[in-house]
This record gives structure tokens, sequence and C-alpha cells, in this order.
């Protein structure tokens, strides 16, 4: 039974209720904004969010991580990437470097085009209009992947790089919002609520779609049948869950003077230019963003292929493959929203550097697997490790920013992100080509990237970097 509080401040308008179930939790009702919030977490989100700006708001920009991730989730790591290998392209021999390539040119596009996107939202305040073209440019694609038959390369392979074109471009956008809503000092808790929401979009987009293949397959369906429904699934899910950050979240950026005799276009590359002839006053920055390069490459070619790695090397099925991927993202939203407050509490640099030691120990775990139990217990390092890095390196390059050039510098951080997709997936597909299948040294090889990113990661100092974004504001 529940028992309830109430309770009012003197003079406050917000009525807060307690509900406490001696069994399992406690939540708070903030009757101002209808919001439903953890009472433990209650008041440390008042005080971490920035001047003006609700729960409500941090919840519908939270939302968006909530609802695209059921692209990464399933297009790109549960179960299509596996249907375009299998079925697709008939498991020949370069199916799976034919993959990546595809997602290799949609990360090309994201890395030329996104900086520029960001000094345009940047100058016209437009991160919310952008972010609603890009969204709906994403789930229109998926859902023409539904059409993407066996055999048919020349149709899936230009949807994938459509759509994961503005999956990425989108990723980008919203998190410039981000230094808008959290204070300086809650960058990381802030930025681990969406992405440890995000993972739980991602479970609930994955349980969908494993209800239907359950379901069709008791009725005798076939890869064939099923899968190219799960993208429909997907692209509806995406559409329904991302409405509450359309209809809440607040475009705060004021419209920047414009340079004379410039039309959009060129005042955007005008814009991008500056920024990278200025790049010396922003060292730290600049290397944490080479050290992104490298780290992600190896995270983005564990989210590339996860499923292929399953069924190519552990000779995991189609179901056993998704279900591994739901466990792990329960334990990547686990990750990512306890290592958001351990990043305010021990650092930026200490909790990025202990993630990508995780993530090295899960690369050899998963090298040395010989059975379903040890690659179980490396996928759920790599939920914890993957969710964390993320998380944390969202939040820094936040901190590191000028407030006046959030959206393109996070457009070189998205810049950043998307050329190690192409490295890190690219030497993994290269290297199954070339060894004929060996999936195990491609990953191998390919963890190497995490390596190489945290011996980058010492050099930065985010106290100096910090000083000079704000210095950059004055």
């Amino acid at each position: 039974m529940l028992q309830k509080i109430q309770h009012q401040r003197p003079n406050d308008p917000i009525l807060t209720m307690a509900f406490i179930h001696p069994a399992r939790f406690t939540f708070a009702l903030s009757i101002d904004n209808n919001n439903v919030i953890p009472l433990h977490y209650f008041q440390t989100m008042q005080t971490s969010l920035a001047e003006n700006v609700k729960p409500r708001e941090v919840w519908a920009w939270a939302m968006y991580d909530f609802a695209n991730s059921g692209y990464t989730t399933v297009v790109i790591t549960a179960i299509f990437n596996a249907y375009f290998v299998a079925v697709i392209a008939g498991n020949a021999p370069w199916a799976t470097f034919a993959w990546t390539l595809a997602l290799a040119i949609s990360y090309a596009l994201i890395m030329f085009i996104a900086p520029l996107i960001g000094a345009y939202a940047d100058v016209y305040a437009a991160k919310k209009k952008l972010l609603v073209l890009t969204t709906a440019g994403c789930v229109v694609f998926t859902a023409l992947l539904f059409f993407a038959t066996p055999g048919n390369l020349w149709l899936a392979i230009p949807l994938i790089v459509l759509s994961n074109f503005f999956y990425g471009s989108g990723e980008n956008l919203i998190a410039a919002f981000l230094p808008e809503l959290a204070k300086g000092r809650a960058l990381g808790r802030v930025s681990g609520w969406g992405w440890s929401l995000g993972y739980i979009g991602g479970l609930v987009s994955l349980g969908a779609c494993l209800a239907y293949v359950t379901w069709a397959q008791s009725k005798g369906q076939e890869a064939t049948d099923f899968v190219p429904v799960t993208m429909l699934i997907v692209a509806f899910l995406f559409a329904l869950a991302s409405l509450p950050t359309f209809i809440f979240l607040k475009e705060r950026a004021i419209p920047q003077p414009h340079l004379l005799g410039k039309n959009p276009l060129q005042e955007s590359f005008v814009r991008l230019g500056q920024t990278l002839r200025h790049a010396a006053q922003y060292r730290d920055l600049r290397r944490f963003l080479i050290c992104t390069i490298f780290y992600q490459a190896g995270i983005q070619a564990v989210i590339t292929l996860a499923a292929i790695y399953a069924q190519q090397a552990m000779h995991f099925t189609t179901q056993q493959t998704i279900m591994l991927i739901f466990v792990v993202n329960i334990t990547a939203a686990i990750g990512a929203f306890l290592f958001g407050h351990l990043q305010d509490r021990i650092g930026h640099i200490p909790t990025i550097a202990l993630t990508l030691l995780g993530w090295i120990v899960m690369v050899l775990m998963a090298w040395s697997a010989e059975g379903p139990g040890t690659f179980w217990l490396a996928a759920n390092l790599a939920g914890i490790c993957m969710g964390s890095s993320q998380s944390a390196g969202r939040a820094l390059v936040g901190l590191l920013s000028p407030p006046t050039r959030r959206a393109e510098f996070f457009g070189l951080w998205g810049m950043a992100v998307k050329l190690s997709s192409i490295l890190g997936p690219i030497t993994y597909g290269m290297v199954s080509w070339v060894t004929q299948g060996d999936h195990r040294l491609a990953i191998l090889i390919t963890g190497s990237y995490f390596v190489a990113g945290l011996l980058i990661l010492f050099g930065v100092n985010v106290k100096r970097g910090r000083r000079a974004a704000l210095r950059q504001q004055a």
C-alpha cells in the first residue's frame, strides 16, 4: 500500500507529494508541471538546472535521447546490421565490409556538414527548427528500409546512408542544448540523465521488436518477413517519443549579428573558418576532440558490429542476439546514470579514463571468450562503459565550449565522433575481409583505439580549457 506525504513550502505554489512504498521505491510528483521525479534526486535536479529551466524541460530534452536510441539499438546494433550481412548481402566475404562502408559514407557526410549546420544554428538561433527537419528525415528513411529486400543492395545502402546521416545530425543538435539547461558543475549529471533515459528508450524499441519477432517466429515466418516490419516499429516510436521535445524544449539562443553581404551558407563557412583559425585558443578542447576520435572509434566499432560478432564469432541466433542487446541496454542505462554523478564528483578526466580502462578489459574478454558466459560478461561490461564514456564526453565538450558557439563546437564534436565512426568500423570490416572472417582478430585490433585514446586523454587540462572558453565569452 502506498503512503502519501504532502508538503508545501510557505508562499510557494509548488506542491510536492511523496509516495512511499516500503518494499519498492519512492517517487515525487511536482504538481506545477506534472513531472514524476525520484524523491532522492528531486532537490538535486532543482539545484543542477540553469536559471529559469524547469525539470519538465530537461525531461523533454532527455526524451529525445529516449526517442532516437531506438534507431541505433535496432537498426545499427541489434537487428538490421546482422540482417544486412546475412540476408541482403547473402553472407558474402565482403558483406561486413559493405555494411561498414555504407556507414562510413554517412559519417563522412555528417563530418563535413555538421559544423556548417552548427554554425547556421548559432547564427540564426535555429537549433530546434533544424532538429525537426533531421528527425523527420531519419524517421522517413528508416521506415523506407521496409522495402530493402534480399539482394537489393542498391536500395538498402542509400537508405542506411540517409537515415544515419539525419540521425547523426540530430544527435549533434540536441547535444547543443545541454549547456543551456544545466549549470556548469552539473553538466555530467544532466548529460547522464539523458543518456540513461536514452538506453531505456532503446530497450522500449528493442522490446517491442523482440515481442513482434517472437510472435512472427511462432507463426513460422522467416527473417525476410519480420525484420522489415521492425523498421516500421522503430520509425513510429522515434516519431512518437520525440514529440515532448518539440512541445516543451525552448530555443534559448539569440540570433547573432550577421555578416554583411553573406548568405546563410557563406556565413556558416566564415564562422567555421574563424573557429578553425582560432583553434589555438582552445588547445584542450582540440586535444580532447582528437582523443574522442580514437576512443570513439572503438566504441562505434562495438556498436556497429556487436550483433555481427555475436552471430558470426559466437554463433548466436537472432533471438539470442536481441536478448543480449536488450540486457546490455539496461547496464548501459545504469552506467550512464551512475557515472554522470561520479563525473561531477571525481572530475571529467578520471571518469573518462576509468571507462576507457573498462573498454580495454572488455575487448580482451570478448577476444578470448570461448563460450557464451564470458561473452555475456564482456557485453555487459561494454554496456556500462558505453553509457558512461559517451555521456562524460558530451558533458566535457559542453564545459570547454564558448557559450556563443555551442552548436558550432558540438558540430566539431560530432565531426570527431563521425570520423571515429568511419575509422573503427572500417578497421574491423577490413580486417575481417582480409582474414576471411576472423572476427576475433578484428575486435582485438580495433581495441587498440581505446589504448591510444587513453594516452591522449592525460594531456587534457580541464581548468585551462574552461578558462579559454570563458575568455572568448568575455
